[in-house]
């Protein structure tokens, strides 16, 4: 039962591959006939998790709620999506994004079930620091639009250099990664080399600092939730 829980779990999430928009897309009919028997898959396995459970203790467990509702989701937007196909009119499978449901909430998942618990307990506790670095981010956007946005800078496409406040934001954090490094600070380092004294604090405060800052919060609150999740009544 396990390993065909898994294969149908797999299955379910590699139709992603071979439904529109896709590289190779399949025919409608062959994805929707895969997914159908997925779910029912899905539904015959919780049916069977049922007849071996309490009454009140499977209805109190959120994870059976969850696939329910997923299967019930998945069924009407795959029926929705076949009769606007039938009128040729373009819609949305919203229900994808459900899919990971499945593979987090059956019971054979519970090692899976307790790192995203994890991730999930960890993420208020790394608020703050992604705000601060954010607050970075801005202030130094800032600066650069004082810097650099009066002096009519272009850049090699003949583009208007650092004069928008939104664009600034997202080109130094793309700097951030420094996956545009050099090329970003280049019309402002022609203009002036002590111009390059700007970036290089920037890169220092946020790629070295925050950065390494973020990972070690993320990694030692992960861990510490990680060995105090309780082994029982949640899984």
């Amino acid at each position: 039962m396990r390993t065909a829980t898994y294969f149908f779990i797999f299955l379910n999430l590699s139709l992603a591959l071979f439904e529109e928009p896709a590289v190779y897309p399949l025919p409608f009919l062959a994805t929707s006939v895969l997914e159908v028997l997925c779910l029912l898959v899905f539904l015959g396995r919780l049916t069977h998790f049922a007849k071996v459970t309490l009454h009140n203790v499977f209805w109190k467990d959120t994870k059976n709620i969850c696939i329910m509702v997923a299967i019930l989701l998945s069924l009407t937007d795959l029926a929705i999506y076949g009769v606007l196909r039938l009128y040729d009119v373009r819609s949305i499978r919203w229900s994808r994004i459900m899919r990971p449901i499945f593979l987090i909430n059956f019971a054979e998942s519970r090692q899976i079930r307790r790192a995203f618990r994890s991730i999930r307990n960890t993420l208020p506790e790394i608020t703050y620091v992604f705000l601060l670095f954010m607050f970075s981010l801005l202030m130094f956007s800032l600066m650069a639009l004082k810097l650099f946005g009066e002096r009519n800078l272009q850049t090699a496409e003949g583009l208007p250099y650092f004069s928008n406040y939104l664009e600034i934001v997202f080109d130094l954090y793309v700097l951030v990664t420094t996956a545009n490094s050099p090329d970003v600070m280049m019309p402002a380092f022609d203009f002036s080399s002590w111009y390059a004294l700007f970036f290089i604090a920037f890169v220092i405060i946020n790629t070295y600092i925050f950065m390494s800052l973020f990972l070690a919060v993320v990694y030692n609150n992960y861990k510490k939730h990680l060995k105090v999740m309780p082994g029982g009544a949640c899984d």
